[in-house]
């Protein structure tokens, strides 16, 4: 039986709404940010897809090293909105809900929600792993944005 969690994280970004969709809807540009992935192939889109992507991330369990290679799909990129689903075996999936809104001063808030779907064996690994993740992408997203501004 598999479970689901969610958790979310807020960013604000002295850039336009523009800079911050185009990073962030393109998994490719997201090496420098996001701290698990190590390499990002573009594929033909699948049905419902803007765009698909075979993404590589170097995992860790203990002393061990390994790589992971998932699809993401690209399903959302609005001027206020990113929705991206990746895909792993076995019957893993993380599905990424972003929201942008400008804010006073010139800054961009980025609301994201992350909804990740595990079988239970592997639901606690995945769940800490992703949201390590994100977290770290989260704190280099403001730096990353401010100096493409």
């Amino acid at each position: 039986m598999p479970r689901r969690d969610s958790f979310q994280y807020s960013v604000q970004a002295r850039c336009s709404r523009a800079e911050a969709v185009a990073l962030l809807s393109d998994p490719a540009r997201q090496t420098e940010l996001h701290p698990l992935i190590t390499r990002v192939r573009r594929l033909s889109p699948r049905p419902g897809a803007l765009a698909s992507y075979a993404i590589t991330d170097q995992l860790a369990a203990g002393p061990v090293r390994f790589g992971v290679t998932y699809q993401a799909d690209v399903l959302v990129v609005t001027d206020d909105e990113i929705v991206t689903v990746a895909r792993q075996r076995p019957a893993t999936t993380v599905r990424n809900h972003t929201r942008l809104r400008d804010e006073p001063d010139g800054l961009v808030r980025v609301d994201v929600e992350i909804t990740l779907v595990a079988p239970t064996p592997l639901f606690a690994y995945a769940f800490r792993q992703a949201r390590s993740a994100h977290l770290g992408l989260a704190r280099r997203l403001g730096e990353v944005l401010g100096r493409a501004a």
